[in-house]
């Protein structure tokens, strides 16, 4: 077993079952990292929780919604303005969010009636909205809060509004994937079903596991459109409340994101019929494959060719010029959900990089199993890393970008190493045949960026010094000073004496508790 053991874990002997290198020759029954497990304690673990799976991914970027959350502010303000995901009704969902505060009485006395009066005001400061989904979180559900009576009384005190109820604390999974999978349920159980809707098409489907980051989803559906098909819902990017309550009416599920999503898609297809068609729209290849399947599902690969023939035609000489200059970069494929599947054979066959290392914070061992069997020998994968696992994976790999989120790269930064946000895009969409472009564009403005590349020269020994600069404009300009040296009130400086002894100066004179000891006054 390639099990790969980290410097900094050796005092957790049980992270070594979470990282492996891939060999010659191993398959996946010998090379995958344990994953999706309660979180090992000491680890510090970056996991979002299930709370977070439900509201923040799959819930929010519904957009004619009011996003409430039942419990303390914090939780509702992690998950508030983190991912792109614009909407056409003016990003209502991203401008706001809602929380009904708990606090400390409210978790010894209840908050039935809070979570109550906080639903009324929500409605009446947003009059046009009429739909809401109210997510639980840790302490309410600890305290046996019943949110699904709350909103049945406020539905039939207003009817006409909706409310759907997320029944999904943070402790509901192993992370946020836990979160997933309640609310694919939840809102099949509670709103599949609830509104016919009116078919336009005789291609009909749902778009499942899209979350419109930066647009992905319009770059789809105009494809989808090119070729005749109605997209009935889109599950949950730029998505109508009203029209994901009628998804039981398409013909086929096509989905995008299977960790997400998948769950409802299954069960769409066990209570309704409707079959799942596993679709990737990164990359010209897989792209291309994915819009023939759909032709080929609905009779119309004519349509889907015409589509690929164009796209292929009009972008792929731009994408042919980024892979040969990033031909043998080395990268981390460090994203969440199913890009770590979708982009770690795309980027190394289209763009020429090299994958030297795959994670996730919360997939589960098929998503592992998609990623590695995707990458090349010697990869190192990694289940769940802390930040001193990831640090140390950089040192070891020296890749030269990372794909990852903006908190470990951030981190990344510091290192020296070029980050791309692999969750919220840097310049997205990234999906479609142009948005592949976009995305290798980037990757070439992270690699080759002056600006980085100067961020890694030490300065530290040059002669200049580079404190000149930190003499604040008080100090030179203080009337203790003679009038010809004073500073200017608009340049701050007259280069009529040295800053730095002025400074010392007064900070020996006036300061004494800050005088350096080999000074004068110091030494009186």
């Amino acid at each position: 077993m390639p099990y790969h053991e980290f410097d900094c874990s050796k005092v957790i002997p049980e992270r070594k079952q979470h990282a492996v290198v891939k060999g010659e020759g191993e398959d996946l029954t010998s090379c995958l990292p344990k994953g999706y497990l309660n979180t090992i304690p000491g680890s510090i673990s970056e996991r979002g929780c299930a709370y977070c799976g439900a509201k923040h991914v799959i819930g929010t970027p519904m957009k004619d919604v009011i996003h409430i959350s039942h419990g303390p502010v914090g939780c509702t303000y992690d998950t508030w303005q983190t991912k792109r995901y614009i909407s056409d009704n003016n990003n209502f969902q991203l401008k706001y969010t809602f929380a009904t505060d708990v606090k400390e009485k409210h978790i010894v006395f209840g908050a039935e009636s809070l979570l109550k009066q906080n639903i009324h005001e929500a409605f009446d400061a947003f009059p046009e909205i009429k739909r809401m989904t109210i997510y639980q979180t840790c302490a309410t559900a600890l305290i046996g809060d019943d949110i699904n009576a709350i909103a049945d009384e406020v539905m039939a005190e207003r009817p006409d509004v909706d409310i759907f109820v997320c029944n999904s604390p943070g402790f509901a999974g192993p992370s946020q994937s836990g979160g997933h999978h309640k609310i694919n349920i939840a809102w099949l159980n509670q709103k599949v079903g609830t509104v016919e809707p009116e078919i336009t098409s005789d291609y009909v489907i749902n778009y499942v596991g899209e979350y419109n980051i930066q647009g992905d989803q319009e770059v789809m559906q105009d494809y989808f459109k090119r070729m005749g098909i109605q997209v009935l819902s889109t599950f949950t990017g730029n998505g109508s409340y009203d029209d994901l309550r009628a998804m039981h009416r398409a013909h086929l599920n096509v989905l995008e994101c299977a960790r997400s999503a998948e769950y409802i898609c299954d069960e769409l297809r066990a209570r309704y019929g409707i079959p799942r068609l596993d679709i990737d729209g990164f990359g010209f290849k897989a792209l291309g494959d994915s819009l023939r399947k759909i032709g080929l599902f609905f009779g119309i690969e004519d349509r889907a060719e015409a589509i690929i023939a164009a796209e292929t035609a009009r972008w792929k000489p731009e994408l042919d010029w980024y892979a040969a200059r990033l031909k043998g970069k080395r990268v981390c494929l460090w994203p969440g959900g199913s890009k770590l599947w979708h982009w770690a054979n795309a980027i190394q066959e289209e763009m020429g990089v090299k994958v030297v290392s795959v994670y996730t914070k919360f997939g589960h061992q098929g998503d592992m199993e998609k990623g590695i069997a995707r990458a090349g020998v010697g990869t190192l994968a990694i289940d769940d890393p802390n930040e001193l696992e990831g640090q140390e994976a950089l040192l070891r790999l020296k890749p030269d970008v990372i794909f990852t989120g903006k908190r470990p790269g951030e981190v990344a930064k510091k290192m020296r190493v070029p980050y791309l946000n692999a969750h919220a895009y840097h310049n997205g969409p990234y999906k479609g045949f142009e948005g592949w472009v976009r995305f290798a564009r980037d990757i070439y403005n992270a690699v080759y960026s002056p600006m980085h590349q100067l961020s890694g020269v030490d300065i530290s020994k040059d002669d200049y010094a580079t404190d000149k600069g930190f003499v604040t404009r008080r100090m030179l300009s203080d009337a203790s000073l003679p009038e010809a040296d004073r500073a200017s009130p608009l340049t701050g400086y007259t280069g009529k004496f040295d800053p730095i002894e002025a400074l010392r100066a007064k900070t020996d004179a006036d300061y004494p508790q800050f005088a350096r000891k080999s000074s004068p006054q110091a030494a009186e």
